[in-house]
């Protein structure tokens, strides 16, 4: 539901050039403080446990406490937005998660919902220098980040090509505010069926966080490109690990 596209050349390079206050920046994204809870009681306590069967996490230590974390996860369902925070949101950690979504996702009531519940909109084809700068001021702040790296939902289970966007940003963020601490978490979701229905079981594996600290050296473009692969590698892993799911041939589905 939720997806990000590579940053244009230029915009990434306005970007790093650029130093960003977050008591100055201005704020286009928030949390609801009624509409936020109330959704988060709902979804945990009854939508998710009652729609699907077996719903196993793994690797919430792995979750930090605080500090800015970009959650990478695979595609697969449009209710991986909805799965993502009941298993690593604010019933987990006490903290609210941002998303990144795409501008039509930002109309009409969905929009309207999106936007309270911590949804930012991005152009994914032309992403707007005060998109990235808003996304560099939440992570200056400390806020957990929901960027989907694929860049679309994938039901063959096989991570496809990552877009380079997640990692051009985290390397900017930590460029321009040395010491930040970026974490990036890397998160398999797979479902015992490609397209999810009642009863359901799904696996979610909660990965190691990458320090993006780690890949600040040289060249912008050859370290979004490490640190790219390694999240690759990452969620290869982490998508194949199917600890108590239905197996289940994916091969003959198509993308959706």
């Amino acid at each position: 539901m939720m997806e990000f596209y590579s940053a244009s050349t230029k915009s990434q390079s306005q970007l790093t050039n650029t130093s960003v206050n977050p008591q100055v920046a201005s704020s286009t994204s928030r949390v609801s403080p009624w509409l936020t809870p109330l959704a988060y009681c709902l979804g945990h306590n009854v939508v998710i446990p009652l729609f699907f069967g077996n719903i196993d996490i793994r690797g919430q230590e792995n979750i930090p406490k605080n500090g800015p974390v970009i959650f990478a996860p695979t595609h697969r369902s449009r209710w991986d937005s909805l799965l993502l925070p009941y298993a690593t949101g604010r019933y987990v950690t006490g903290r609210d998660m941002r998303f990144m979504v795409t501008s039509s996702e930002c109309q009409g009531i969905q929009g309207w919902f999106v936007l309270r519940m911590g949804g930012f909109p991005v152009d994914t084809q032309r992403p707007a220098i005060a998109t990235l700068r808003h996304t560099v001021d939440l992570m200056v702040q400390g806020e957990m980040l929901v960027i989907y790296p694929e860049g679309g939902i994938y039901r063959d289970g096989k991570v496809q090509p990552l877009k380079s966007g997640i990692s051009r940003l985290a390397l900017n963020a930590e460029s321009i505010h040395p010491g930040l601490e970026i974490k990036i978490i890397p998160v398999g979701i797979n479902y015992s069926q490609p397209y999810p229905n009642w009863g359901t079981d799904v696996n979610i594996h909660i990965g190691e966080p990458i320090k993006v600290a780690d890949y600040i050296n040289g060249c912008l473009k050859q370290n979004a490109k490490h640190l790219t692969a390694d999240l690759t590698n990452k969620l290869q892993q982490l998508s194949h690990q199917q600890s108590e799911i239905t197996s289940h041939s994916f091969a003959e589905m198509p993308n959706s």
